[in-house]
């Protein structure tokens, strides 16, 4: 049965252990700006890009039996979904570094040019590789007791942001590099559970975390969900200090499709 508190894992990585073979990743809703705080130009700047209240919108995951996995470090200290080695995710395309020196909208995060090598370095191993270590322990866990595991990676973002995608956002946006981090089976059960108001790999076709251990040969299932915003809070129409980020509604209209979502993911291994 799962933990009742966290467990101790290096890198204060919050780890609640279940039983089914699902894991639901958070690896953005930190905003901890730990020692990097006063290299920031701001810090409700650095903060802004959270995905907030996923880990409340998604607190029902344990009582189905999921591990959680979260980071409190905020992504604009390093991205933990981001390739280590600094290859860009979607090439061409306007996108964060593996410890950003821009906001998702470009606005510079530091007065300068922002941490070098050797520093990203030091948060690497501080704060990437703990992460990744117990996500990996976990997925290994799982997979040694049921032969499989699915890794629902979670996430959301503002419905607008001209400099990343044109337009609005769809509402549900399922992530598997086009098909090659999980079982076709999958994809289409978690797509019929979204509704029509969702798109798979589209403009988001799944971070580092996916594509590294979406393996589904070797019966390790990663997929990932980027929600748009709106689906959980009133988004302002332009974010600032005085209005962001917004409460989480009382009653998220998207709260019942995100528990169709993981039943899928559930059912589908049964």
């Amino acid at each position: 049965m799962r933990s009742a508190v966290p467990l101790p894992v290096p890198g204060r990585i919050e780890v609640h252990q279940g039983h089914a073979p699902l894991i639901v990743a958070f690896p953005h809703t930190g905003t901890d700006l730990v020692d990097c705080a006063d290299g920031f130009v701001s810090p409700w700047l650095a903060r802004r890009d959270a995905d907030w209240h996923i880990q409340d919108l998604y607190a029902f995951a344990r009582d189905v039996g999921a591990t959680t996995i979260r980071t409190p470090i905020s992504r604009s200290v390093i991205d933990v979904n981001r390739d280590p080695s600094g290859a860009s995710l979607y090439p061409g395309q306007a996108t964060t570094e593996l410890c950003p020196t821009t906001t998702f909208d470009g606005d510079p995060l530091y007065v300068g040019a922002g941490p070098d090598a050797d520093e990203i370095a030091r948060r690497r191993a501080t704060w990437f590789d703990p992460y990744h270590a117990a996500l990996a322990a976990e997925i290994e866990r799982l997979k040694a007791i049921h032969g499989h595991v699915i890794l629902f990676d979670a996430h959301s973002i503002r419905s607008r942001i001209p400099r990343l995608f044109d337009g609005k956002l769809p509402q549900f946006n399922i992530g598997t590099n086009g098909g090659t981090t999980c079982s076709p089976k999958l994809t289409a059960a978690v797509a019929a559970a979204c509704g029509s108001d969702s798109i798979v790999d589209g403009r988001f076709r799944g971070g580092w975390t996916t594509r590294h251990y979406g393996q589904p040969e070797r019966g390790v299932h990663a997929i990932q969900m980027e929600l748009a915003m709106r689906g959980y809070m009133i988004e302002p129409d332009m974010p600032d200090e005085s209005n962001w980020p917004p409460p989480m509604l009382d009653h998220p209209p998207i709260a019942p499709t995100l528990r169709a979502v993981l039943n899928a993911c559930l059912d589908f291994r049964q």
